[in-house]
């Protein structure tokens, strides 16, 4: 459990005053304050970890989020950027002294640019808004994680959120063309743009997956693409998971790349099914839902192949949706998977790290053990395309020491993804839940290069501080430079 700072005197002072402040710079409904207002804002999906921040804001404009930004600075307090609270990693998390910059109000769709297949938006816009909108003209979002129907996609952005269809299409950073960023002293900045490449560095790839440590994303351009022809999934049974995570290296060696490739064990599977009752069979071990799309003569001829090798790697169950309809209701398992484990258990403790496909058998075995060891069931779902796990720990909170236990045994798998030749993250970010889990991948000078691109955008260290990083070193011994406006000023910094 992270032990996050209570409020001391010289805070609530300083709260006081900034609150006043910032009263002077937002209309009243845009600054909360008090403590019921603030209770949203404690924690985000990984809600084992709980704060009051010191004050809410929810600017309506880059403008607004520039002069908060600005008068933060000036006054040294700490910024927390939020998007829909939906993150899964604690990163964002608020701090007891700092102000958390909500996007709840910047939730208009500003363009739909068809020609450049294009869309500009605001932070707060949820990602399935997006394609909700495009609909109509022949297009769609493709990143679909699995709480689209709320995320944002300025959460999207700054973890590089991924979904079912992220095997085919990507992760966020494969369909973002461009940004507008704040940084911590009001500075805004445009990253890209409607242009498929910028010149120079590629900052924006930086700005991806940065977790709010570098600036507070005010607009984002993404990329979106015409709906497919043919859209069909074949829903896959297996005996067991070492055959289902078999059948998924026997697809991708044939040269087939699905739009979505994703798989469930049998504890997601009985949850799911009891949920919303999307049909699945309920003799196997687990399922591979595998979507295919394009013209419809290429789709027929990979759902007959990927049949075959599905029987080949000992598949007992073979269906092909046969309507739109069907096909949705195979994803809605796999969809609401996460909600449909609290029938399991009072709690959850979703896990996120990726691993070489070819070492899914053995790391499912591996966690099974784990599940044994600790005496803690476990439900597998996860993009089985390209070996992205999430392991959901079953566990009561209210059970002294299993929260603890659970927390050791979450930490165990990402170390096992590690040393499979995987990463600690897919695309639920670092946040606090792998922050001291960072050395098992880094070496101390891999962690100071990134932190001076950090001290780079943000040398007051005052973004998002307390995230990612096990140990946050001043920019001055860092020897970092930061270009502003041709000056490299290094501050002495206290650690946080």
């Amino acid at each position: 459990m992270v032990a996050m700072p209570e409020p001391d005197a010289g805070v609530i002072n300083q709260r006081q005053s900034l609150v006043a402040a910032l009263r002077k710079l937002l209309p009243e409904d845009c600054v909360i304050d008090d403590e019921r207002g603030l209770r949203p804002f404690e924690c985000d999906g990984l809600s084992a970890y709980r704060a009051l921040p010191m004050v809410v804001v929810l600017p309506r404009d880059t403008g607004e989020i520039s002069r908060v930004l600005a008068l933060c600075h000036e006054r040294g307090v700490k910024i927390v950027p939020r998007g829909a609270g939906t993150g899964l990693s604690g990163g964002a998390l608020p701090l007891a002294d700092g102000v958390t910059v909500g996007f709840g109000k910047l939730n208009r769709i500003l363009e739909i640019d068809t020609a450049n297949r294009c869309a500009v938006v605001q932070p707060g816009v949820a990602n399935l808004a997006i394609s909700t909108a495009v609909s109509p003209y022949g297009f769609y979002y493709a990143p679909d994680p699995s709480s689209q129907i709320a995320c944002s996609i300025g959460g999207n952005v700054a973890e590089n959120s991924g979904g079912v269809h992220c095997l085919k299409y990507g992760l966020t950073t494969n369909n973002l063309l461009g940004v507008e960023m704040v940084l911590m002293d009001g500075e805004v900045l445009r990253l890209g743009g409607k242009q498929f490449d910028a010149e120079g560095y590629d900052m924006l790839g930086v700005v991806t997956g940065s977790e709010g440590l570098l600036g507070v994303v005010s607009e984002v351009t993404v990329r979106i693409l015409p709906k497919p022809a043919t859209v069909r999934a074949l829903l896959l049974g297996f005996p067991d998971n070492a055959s289902a995570g078999a059948c998924v290296g026997e697809i991708i060696a044939a040269g087939i790349i699905p739009a979505g490739l994703e798989m469930m064990d049998k504890p997601a599977i009985d949850a799911a099914e009891a949920f919303c009752q999307p049909g699945y069979p309920m003799d196997v071990a687990s399922i591979l839902i595998c979507e295919l799309d394009g013209p419809e003569v290429e789709v027929d001829e990979l759902v007959d192949l990927v049949g075959k090798l599905a029987r080949k790697s000992g598949a007992t169950t073979i269906r092909s949706s046969t309507s739109e309809d069907e096909r949705e209701r195979f994803w809605l398992g796999r969809k609401t998977a996460f909600g449909a484990a609290g029938r399991m258990a009072p709690d959850y403790y979703v896990m996120d790290g990726t691993i070489p496909r070819a070492r899914l058998p053995e790391v499912l075995n591996r966690i099974g053990e784990l599940s044994r060891e600790y005496g803690l069931p476990v439900a597998n779902v996860f993009h089985a395309g390209d070996g992205n796990l999430h392991p959901l720990i079953m566990y009561d909170s209210s059970i002294p020491g299993e929260l603890e236990r659970t927390e050791e045994m979450g930490s165990e798998i990402l170390k096992l993804c590690v040393e499979v030749g995987g990463v600690l993250t897919g695309e639920h970010g670092v946040g606090v839940e792998k922050r001291d889990l960072m050395g098992a991948m880094f070496t101390e000078d891999d962690l100071k290069q990134q932190q001076r691109i950090k001290c780079a955008f943000d040398p007051d260290q005052l973004l998002n501080p307390g995230k990612v990083f096990p140990t946050l070193h001043r920019c001055a011994e860092l020897g970092q430079m930061h270009v502003h406006r041709g000056e490299t000023p290094f501050p002495d910094l206290p650690r946080f």
